[in-house]
């Protein structure tokens, strides 16, 4: 399997933790990361949730990128329509211009929140309409080449920040492969159209300025540990907090209930967002991911761990990285 490896950092805020202990946390495992030689690691803009610690994603990026120095670090992604295209070029300009050739700048259409917030954010409902017009525009302000007379990114202009598109359905694929733009897919939650994506973005791929031949990154779980019983137990924890969370908001369940939530029709449903998941020893995760990147067709692995202990979420990055021998 010669395809990199990388991260997406959910920047979890745990049962009895702050926010503050959150950014700890994705310090500590960003410097672990650059250590074991992962090639990158994203932030996703989330809002009003009280688990989700990257609202903010600009500002954690460049928290966590003063305190590497190699590691690429980026969104994964912003939500573009909950912003102007000027804005984002100018958060994002700022960063490169900090930490010139780090920083990735991964966009999707989705409100990364709830019809509520996404009042409270001021978003227009149809302002996704817009999105591959707003991609462009933030791409004209990035590449020093505005669509809009007399407006330029300060700074931003010509910086040239590499942008991907996000998605979990053909329509992402479709502006990706059109605008010769990576391609990140949501296989780590939204798995049913993986392959028909991937598919249609490698044949419809048109080259670009940015990227000459197509570059598909797709999400996969992951738990590695030191036996392959540690690793299912871990798993199980990681179901029974999603369900949890999804399915029994405000309420406090016991392990039996839980595990009757996660056997209904609703849970069933909730496990299967889930279908791309490697649990087991090293080896076992290596073989699963082999298969997995040529389903995927991928060039590129994000992979996120759905532990919910953080020391077995650092364990099993450093496993994957053993037996994929990154350090070498």
């Amino acid at each position: 399997m010669t395809v990199a490896l990388s991260v997406l950092d959910l920047a979890h805020i745990g049962e009895g933790e702050t926010a503050a202990d959150s950014f700890a946390a994705s310090v500590d495992m960003a410097v672990r990361a650059e250590r074991w030689g992962y090639h990158r690691i994203w932030y996703a803009e989330h809002h009003n949730m009280p688990t989700i610690a990257s609202s903010a994603t600009s500002v954690l990026i460049g928290h966590v990128a003063a305190r590497t120095s190699t590691i690429r670090l980026g969104a994964g992604g912003i939500m573009l329509p909950n912003h102007a295209p000027l804005t984002i070029a100018e958060q994002f300009g700022t960063l490169e211009t900090l930490f010139p050739g780090r920083i990735d700048l991964g966009l999707g259409r989705a409100p990364g929140s709830d019809q509520r917030t996404m009042r409270a954010l001021r978003r227009d409902p149809t302002a996704a309409d817009s999105f591959p017009q707003d991609v462009l525009e933030l791409q004209g302000y990035l590449t020093g080449q505005s669509r809009i007379s007399g407006v330029n990114a300060t700074p931003g202009y010509g910086t040239n920040v590499p942008l991907y598109i996000l998605g979990s359905s053909m329509f992402g694929a479709q502006l990706a492969a059109l605008l010769g733009l990576p391609y990140a897919f949501a296989s780590h939650f939204a798995p049913d159209a993986l392959e028909a994506a991937t598919s249609h973005y490698r044949r419809e791929f048109q080259p670009s300025a940015q990227l000459s031949e197509p570059h598909v990154i797709a999400g996969v779980n992951v738990i590695a540990a030191d036996t392959t019983e540690h690793a299912q137990q871990q798993l199980l924890e990681a179901k029974r907090y999603r369900a949890s969370r999804m399915l029994a908001q405000g309420r406090t369940l016991s392990t039996e209930e839980i595990d009757a939530l996660l056997a209904s029709p609703a849970g069933r449903q909730v496990e299967a967002m889930t279908r791309y998941t490697a649990a087991g020893t090293p080896d076992e995760v290596d073989d699963y991911l082999e298969k997995f990147v040529k389903q995927a067709q991928a060039d590129e692995l994000m992979v996120v761990s759905s532990a919910v202990d953080r020391t077995a979420w650092l364990r099993s990055l450093e496993l994957l990285a053993d037996v994929r021998g990154l350090r070498a």
